[in-house]
């Protein structure tokens, strides 16, 4: 087993990076044990999280993860989510939002990064982000913050 604890792993994250296209987590998270960075998904959420990385589509409409120098900035939630919007909708303290093809994940860090009181997290998938919310009422409001963002109400 690799050393280095949570450096030691972020900078093992960064060289996988580097080195080639990842497609998803549960590759990013193999890739590591080989490496000797035996990790479970939620550390690896967060490390991900905390590099910035960002999940983008290549050329080939393959999406993989980028490092933040490759990828100016995480584009602000008010800027992608009009585009890639589909729906929002508050289900007790879950919000299931549906997107683009391709579009949950960018909308995911943006929805992280936004910081909405009560949230205690996302899950994104292909077109569809769970966000977790403390309440019910926070997630009727983040709900509702997220149809205005996209210009839907």
């Amino acid at each position: 087993m690799a050393t280095g604890g949570k450096r030691g792993r972020q900078r093992a994250i960064l060289r996988i990076i580097k080195e080639g296209r990842v497609p998803h987590q549960e590759a990013l998270r193999e890739l590591l044990a080989s490496a000797g960075f035996p990790v479970t998904q939620p550390t690896l959420s967060r490390d991900i999280r905390d590099l910035r990385l960002v999940k983008v589509t290549g050329s080939g409409g393959k999406p993989h993860y980028t490092l933040p120098e490759e990828w100016d900035h995480v584009p602000p939630l008010d800027s992608v989510l009009p585009t890639l919007f589909v729906s929002a909708e508050a289900v007790g303290n879950l919000v299931v939002v549906r997107t683009l093809s391709g579009g949950a994940q960018a909308v995911a860090s943006g929805i992280d990064w936004e910081e909405y009181d009560g949230l205690a997290g996302t899950i994104a998938g292909d077109d569809t982000v769970l966000i977790i919310l403390r309440s019910e009422r926070a997630a009727r409001s983040v709900a509702g913050e997220l149809e205005k963002l996209a210009g839907r109400r």
